[in-house]
């Protein structure tokens, strides 16, 4: 007889639940929503919701977990299709843009989840942070190709227009904040591009 080999699937549970959570705490914020409304929304047991999850906090994390592999995603995939590191990174300016114009957008997920969870030594804290730097260290990786000795400035402007923009895209007319965050990662990428072809001719 044929060995089966063990199902590692998440189960559906599972995945209505963490397909429910990140709906609602993305939509309204974490501290409003409990659990008891997670677990009617997904339809499930409340034994089936602490099986999967034994506490709202590990519920959390795993929200924090979907949304930081669906940006990972997205950056990479941008990164794969665009070989120059100029490109790659306007791409990956070009999916925050667009982002920022879809339909219920609410900021950025990590910063929304910082301001309720301020404190440095909490786990979900932890993980905001973990996300963060995850991103700055790829576009530092990008922006040390384009101009080595600006890298670190230069990621750290980028990640700055991006939560300038994440936040006035909930505030103001998404098309045109999306519009000036593009020209600036697109000046700013100039500006770096131009030190490194003055260096490399100089």
């Amino acid at each position: 007889m044929a060995r089966t080999e063990p199902d590692t699937r998440p189960s559906e549970a599972r995945r209505r639940l963490l397909t429910t959570a990140t709906r609602i705490f993305y939509a309204e914020g974490i501290h409003s929503v409990g659990v008891d409304r997670i677990i009617a929304e997904a339809k499930v047991t409340r034994a089936t919701f602490y099986r999967h999850f034994p506490s709202k906090e590990d519920l959390i994390l795993a929200y924090l977990r979907e949304i930081h592999q669906m940006d990972r995603g997205s950056v990479e995939a941008a990164i794969a299709a665009n070989p120059t590191p100029v490109d790659a990174l306007l791409a990956i300016a070009g999916s925050i843009a667009e982002g920022i114009q879809s339909p219920g957008f609410r900021g950025c997920a990590f910063l929304n989840a910082a301001a309720e969870y301020p404190n440095a030594g909490h786990p979900v804290h932890q993980q905001l942070i973990a996300h963060r730097q995850w991103f700055l260290d790829t576009l530092t990786m990008l922006m040390a190709q384009v101009h080595d000795e600006t890298a670190d400035p230069a990621a750290r402007h980028f990640v700055m227009l991006r939560d300038g923009a994440m936040a006035a895209g909930c505030l103001f007319d998404p098309a045109l904040v999306s519009e000036t965050f593009l020209r600036g990662i697109e000046g700013l990428l100039r500006i770096n591009a131009d030190r490194q072809l003055t260096e490399s001719t100089g």
